[in-house]
């Protein structure tokens, strides 16, 4: 999107009175933050939640030179403004009550990610940090995504778990983008823009401030397909993420503790109060690929006669925006009879995490299956 774009969606957020609700509301009544700026003052206030006093504020913007500042430190330091229009905004997170007009994002956000949050306490025992990495770097390792939010404890055990795994992990941010926190995280922080993203809603200069962390929470949750909480106490922030996450519709996991043990006193309740126990991988995996959403493939008639299987396997689903590219060439590699995962790396060329993850959202979209043994087959359409 060009700055020219950008400048009016930036400037709609820093209206006073405007917020993420009155802005989702703007853009369905508009389309975008440029027409919201050139329309009437009468058209404006009738958007339900703006009302006169911030239709005027809306009408008499002028800190545009402030706005200016900001797009060019974003040029500067290789940020990208992700709207809610843009593709590589998170679809689950659109969904939600307030999404966020756009994000912040150094490093690199795709379409195809099937993400998985862990969260839990910043005072985190040797044993929850070690479990924290273990069950990231497995899901890693699976093509899964690790969402955390670069906090001490089992944030930053989640984010290293996922870069062992090799995988993609994303960072979500209770500061600006320009800000370090906590600051020995810095080596942790470009490890995760080199695989994976960091994102913020918040501009650049903004403090880690104890109010700005709900709203980081429920970015982590509503970008994520399920919520894995790991050691909490009773007044956990984690336990807020986890209601959040309840309320947006994602699965709640939680990691068992010692009945013993206060930091595990949030999670064991959590457990009492409905949300999954987590032994291994496989609890989390059977509860949130059927809660991703699957891209229809169209069918097509099919020839009768000796070739009709050999030409199955050559077809091609369509339309071609159901598959990404990376999608399209591991299905090209993979026919009717199995073949191993090893195969698969070797004819596509691609690094493993890149076709782990590949072949995860192509069974995720009903065009592959996953046999014993690591083997994977095109299933019949």
């Amino acid at each position: 999107m060009q700055n020219r774009d950008l400048k009016y969606w930036v400037a709609l957020k820093w209206v006073e009175g405007v917020g993420n609700v009155g802005y989702k509301a703007l853009l369905t009544a508009f389309g975008t933050p440029q027409k919201v700026f050139a329309s009437p003052l009468s058209m404006i206030k009738a958007v339900p939640g703006i009302g006169e006093q911030t239709a005027h504020q809306i009408k008499h913007f002028s800190d545009w030179e402030k706005v200016e500042k900001e797009l060019d430190c974003a040029k500067r330091t290789g940020v990208s403004i992700v709207t809610s229009q843009d593709s590589l905004y998170p679809p689950h997170l659109a969904c939600i009550y307030d999404p966020p007009a756009y994000l912040y994002v150094k490093g690199c956000m795709k379409e195809d990610d099937v993400n998985v949050a862990f969260v839990g306490s910043r005072a985190a025992s040797t044993h929850g940090l070690f479990t924290t990495e273990r069950l990231c770097r497995e899901l890693a390792l699976q093509g899964v995504t690790i969402v955390s939010g670069m906090a001490r404890g089992i944030d930053s055990a989640a984010h290293r778990g996922a870069l062992t795994g090799r995988g993609r992990t994303i960072a979500v941010l209770g500061c600006g983008l320009d800000i370090v926190y906590p600051p020995e995280n810095e080596k942790l922080l470009s490890q995760i823009v080199a695989n994976g993203a960091v994102i913020s809603e918040f501009p650049f200069g903004t403090r880690p401030n104890a109010p700005n962390f709900p709203a980081r929470n429920r970015i982590i949750s509503g970008i994520s397909l399920g919520v894995v909480v790991v050691e909490a106490g009773e007044k956990s922030g984690s336990l807020i993420t986890a209601r959040i996450a309840l309320e947006q519709g994602r699965e709640v996991f939680a990691v068992p503790g010692s009945i013993d043990a206060s930091g595990s006193r949030g999670t064991n309740k959590l457990i009492k109060q409905g949300a999954k126990l987590i032994e291994n991988i496989d609890d989390i995996l059977e509860e949130i690929l059927p809660q991703a959403r699957r891209i229809p493939v169209s069918v097509k008639a099919e020839p009768s006669g000796d070739n009709a299987v050999n030409r199955r396997e050559k077809r091609e689903p369509a339309p071609d925006k159901a598959l990404t590219e990376n999608e399209k060439a591991i299905w090209q590699s993979l026919s009717q009879k199995p073949v191993h995962i090893d195969e698969i790396i070797a004819s596509t060329g691609r690094m493993a995490p890149e076709v782990l993850s590949g072949l995860l959202n192509l069974e995720l979209k009903g065009v592959i299956e996953q046999k014993p043994g690591k083997m994977y087959v095109r299933k019949e359409l």
